[in-house]
């Protein structure tokens, strides 16, 4: 009796940061935010909308209208957070709530802190807990908290410029995916004979197209693949691109180059860095080889062979 094969996983982290400017409706939500100023938006029909938008949702006029709402509110929806995870607002558990606050019509996501989910109900009301230090952002709302009794809400929403010192027209917000990645039969086939400094794709019954990577399926045809098919080791560039920015983390001099490269025998093109020649010599047709780190489990990058280069007509296909 054999042992089962190892099921590969592998933690994967998908980060980056978007930036993006804010319109003149947003720049005043997040600079009043820093300065402890709620702010809605008044539609045509009178509704005040918190966060605010530019346009109406129902007649897409623009909106400028801005108002001052209050800092306190009503609990209109709730779930109960028992596990937090990295950065969201609270490390203790907590309700996660939607809050229409006192003046608005509609209602804001965001956290409240609550010894337990006995303590949080619908229609409960809560106040803003600000942040100690406030940049112009909706983290500026630490969270929300329960009211406690005698804070009445505003009769009315009242009239507000938007115009604010030094005011946000900007915002980076970090965007993080963290996941365990657990390859099926064809990408595990695929990995383990990289390991071996092998390339190995899967050959479709139908139309006779080799992937690699292999997908387990024929995206054209429908059906499975199974038949192995080792290809390579080299490869033509079948297109390319500079890169002149540095990427987080990588240690790599700028500029190089990321290109598409069709292995021989493959039906399909896969990355791969180009190096071993200047960047500005690297054109389509050029012919590569892989070259390997020590105890890497996949090509460090691809070099010239010193071939001569493709005719286009070769890899016009797989463009």
């Amino acid at each position: 009796m054999t042992d089962a094969p190892e099921t590969l996983r592998a933690p994967l982290v998908v980060e980056f940061p978007f930036t993006r400017s804010l319109s003149p409706v947003q720049s005043a939500f997040l600079t009043g935010l820093r300065e402890r100023v709620p702010l809605g938006v008044r539609t045509e029909a009178g509704r005040v909308l918190v966060p605010p938008v530019e346009y109406d949702p129902e007649t897409a006029a623009e909106l400028r209208d801005l108002v001052e709402v209050g800092e306190t509110g009503t609990v209109t929806t709730w779930a109960w957070n028992p596990e937090p995870r990295r950065g969201q607002p609270l490390a203790s558990p907590f309700a996660w709530v939607l809050v229409r606050l006192d003046g608005a019509d509609t209602a804001l996501l965001h956290a409240l802190d609550a010894p337990g989910p006995g303590a949080v109900r619908t229609g409960m009301r809560v106040r803003i807990r600000w942040a100690a230090e406030r940049h112009g952002a909706i983290t500026d709302i630490a969270c929300f908290e329960p009211a406690t009794a005698g804070e009445d809400a505003p009769a009315e929403p009242r009239p507000h410029d938007g115009d604010f010192a030094d005011p946000v027209t900007g915002i980076v917000a970090a965007a993080r995916l963290d996941y365990t990645y657990t390859p099926g039969r064809a990408q595990t086939g695929y990995l383990r004979s990289l390991a071996e400094r092998r390339t190995v794709g899967e050959r479709c019954p139908s139309c006779a197209k080799v992937y690699v990577p292999p997908r387990g399926a024929c995206p054209t045809c429908g059906v499975a693949t199974t038949e192995r098919v080792e290809v390579g080791p080299r490869g033509t560039v079948t297109t390319f691109c500079i890169v002149n920015i540095k990427a987080k983390n990588l240690d790599i001099e700028v500029p190089y180059v990321y290109a598409h490269i069709a292995l021989d025998g493959a039906g399909l093109a896969l990355h791969g860095r180009i190096a071993g020649i200047p960047y500005d010599q690297v054109r389509m047709g050029l012919r590569v080889e892989p070259v390997w780190s020590e105890g890497g489990r996949y090509p460090d990058h691809y070099r010239p062979s010193g071939e001569p280069d493709a005719d286009h007509d070769t890899f016009k296909e797989l463009l």
